[in-house]
């Protein structure tokens, strides 16, 4: 139980930041999940659009819309059309967005960063194993909710 009480600890902290920094950047801390939504479809090379964000988050289609225009109004997310399809809207994250994050996050990214270079293989593969793991039960538990 001691490691489910500092998953939920980390989890808590990790929250009350990403609500300080929706907060100080005149968001809703929807449009941070939706921001980093979009950011890990990136990382993956997974195509974002509005209905694969509002399956993300949750969000019926008028709800992604209204998040999508936040976004976009604050110049964090910019609507753009696919190349190979002229017909689909993709969502694009902007460089102001990126900034804005990597200035509230980074020294969080780079603790972590530092903190997982004292570990060996073995153990970031355990560390990475675990979370996985507590990802798909979350996962598959909201999905029978």
């Amino acid at each position: 139980m001691q490691i489910f009480h500092l998953l939920r600890a980390v989890t808590v902290a990790y929250g009350l930041r990403q609500t300080e920094f929706a907060t100080r950047n005149g968001m809703h801390t929807t449009d941070v999940r939706a921001l980093i939504c979009l950011l890990d479809a990136e990382r993956a090379g997974v195509d974002a659009t509005a209905g694969r964000l509002g399956a993300s988050l949750g969000l019926n289609s008028a709800g992604t819309t209204a998040v999508i225009d936040r976004l976009e109004r604050l110049g964090l997310l910019a609507r753009v059309q696919d190349a190979r399809d002229r017909r689909r809207v993709l969502l694009r994250v902007e460089d102001r967005a990126r900034e804005l994050g990597r200035a509230s996050f980074g020294p969080l990214i780079d603790g972590t960063v530092a903190l997982l270079a004292d570990f060996d293989e073995q153990e970031v593969d355990a560390v990475s194993r675990f979370l996985s793991g507590v990802r798909d039960i979350m996962e598959a538990d909201g999905a029978r909710s």
